[in-house]
């Protein structure tokens, strides 16, 4: 009786293989990479942290891996919201839900493989536009940074718009329908009512969209160029533990990594509390 008035009853006790989980999967990898991190082969015990930040080879990865994360988050945004906005109001929507959705289920690998095929100079799309007259000669579409953007840019898409969609279709037809009724017009509801609601929503799905693109690794080896402008600090950390066989500079890029995104989401959710977080739901009145 004293657990129960503490909050702590036979329900509240169902958490409990959860917690077990997270505290297994996450929490004790998280502090064994920590403590790894911070034991080094030479020097004290922030070696490998002055190591990786007096490295320009090293510390290059931080901006390499955001020039592809942030543009890739954005766009997806940027296409997720308009598509979402009209898939709602069709009648076929699931239907159209399952074919934008059906790239998770190829994997990171097979769509840079495929990408291979159709980017590569032999590919399709060069073909095309070479027979076309369009080009006079094959564009250099993969082993570069835009070949990773385009595979970031496919897998990445479902994830958020199916974010997306959950935060539009929350919305009560009503408060477009009253703003129409007061003389606005699509722009503008979509701008002082819409958008306004959703963006709670949207920093939510910038943050997890921003996490998946930062940890870029199968794109820039297998469309990227591993050692020039796609060298992202995946690859950094790999090389570490693997050419290096360095498993504690290999513990401290991670743990590297893991603060850039730490303190990115830590800036959006912070933005995220001082927008609207309220119903948006129609209400009386």
């Amino acid at each position: 009786m004293r657990l129960a008035a503490r909050g702590l009853d036979g329900t509240t006790l169902l958490v409990l293989p959860a917690l077990l989980a997270i505290l297994g999967l996450f929490v004790y990898p998280f502090a064994y990479g920590l403590v790894l991190s911070l034991q080094p082969k030479a020097g004290a015990w922030w070696a490998n942290y002055a190591r990786f930040f007096s490295d320009p080879f090293l510390t290059d990865t931080i901006g390499a891996t955001l020039r592809l994360a942030l543009p890739v988050t954005l766009l997806n945004l940027a296409l997720a919201v308009p598509i979402a906005l009209r898939v709602r109001l069709m009648r076929s929507q699931r239907l159209l839900t399952t074919i934008l959705v059906l790239p998770i289920t190829l994997g990171t690998v097979l769509v840079a493989e495929g990408l291979l095929n159709f980017l590569g100079p032999q590919g399709w799309f060069n073909r095309s536009l070479v027979w076309l007259g369009v080009i006079a000669g094959p564009l250099k579409l993969t082993n570069n940074y835009w070949g990773v953007f385009a595979s970031l840019l496919i897998t990445g898409f479902p994830f958020a718009f199916l974010l997306t969609l959950s935060s539009v279709t929350g919305i009560d037809p009503a408060l477009e329908q009253a703003a129409a009724t007061h003389g606005a017009n699509a722009w503008q509801r979509f701008r002082t009512v819409i958008l306004p609601l959703i963006l709670p929503g949207l920093a939510v799905t910038f943050c997890l969209s921003f996490v998946q693109a930062f940890s870029v690794f199968p794109s820039a080896v297998l469309l990227g160029a591993p050692a020039g402008s796609t060298r992202v600090i995946s690859i950094a950390a790999y090389q570490a533990a693997f050419e290096e066989y360095d498993y504690s500079l290999a513990s401290a890029i991670a743990m590297i990594m893991a603060a850039v995104q730490l303190a990115i989401v830590g800036l959006l959710l912070w933005g995220r509390t001082l927008l609207y977080t309220g119903p948006v739901g129609g209400t009386k009145g």
